[in-house]
């Protein structure tokens, strides 16, 4: 599945740019562009470990398709401009984006119905998975079902 001209989709095994994908998503045309950056979160593990990163993989080929058909179902849910879907791989160090998310569409409240349903869509169907590390230097693997299942079917 190639995605149209209008959708920027990849993983990425390099820091996010935040502000290239709100350049990528603007259109004279938008009135509306919402961005969900998804970054890494301080927090201690139960034996009093502090978390220095997460490590993402991905199994490319499916990710990128995946993330190509939740953006054409978001295209035809929403009158959807432009759109950018971006993930890291690799190490993501505490506070930094591991995923961006962004929409442009004639109205608010559109793009933020779609940015919320993409990254929940996101979260349970693509096949990128995490490792928390900790300061101890041992690894946690997130099972995907730990995430939580978000419901996609609004």
């Amino acid at each position: 599945m190639t995605a149209p001209a209008e959708d920027w989709i990849e993983l990425l095994p390099d820091p996010l740019d935040v502000a290239a994908a709100v350049r990528f998503v603007t259109d004279p045309a938008a009135g509306g562009i919402d961005v969900f950056l998804g970054t890494t979160r301080a927090e201690r593990n139960a034996a009093g470990q502090d978390l220095l990163a997460l490590d993402y993989e991905a199994y490319p080929e499916m990710a990128v398709r995946r993330l190509g058909e939740l953006a054409a179902e978001a295209r035809r849910r929403w009158p959807v401009r432009r759109l950018a879907l971006l993930h890291r791989t690799g190490r993501v160090a505490v506070a930094d984006p591991s995923v961006i998310v962004a929409v442009a569409t004639p109205h608010r409240a559109a793009s933020f119905d779609a940015c919320r349903w993409l990254i929940d869509a996101l979260k349970v169907d693509v096949p990128v998975w995490k490792q928390e590390v900790w300061a101890d230097g041992t690894g946690t693997w997130v099972h995907p079902e730990q995430r939580g299942r978000a419901e996609v079917g609004k």
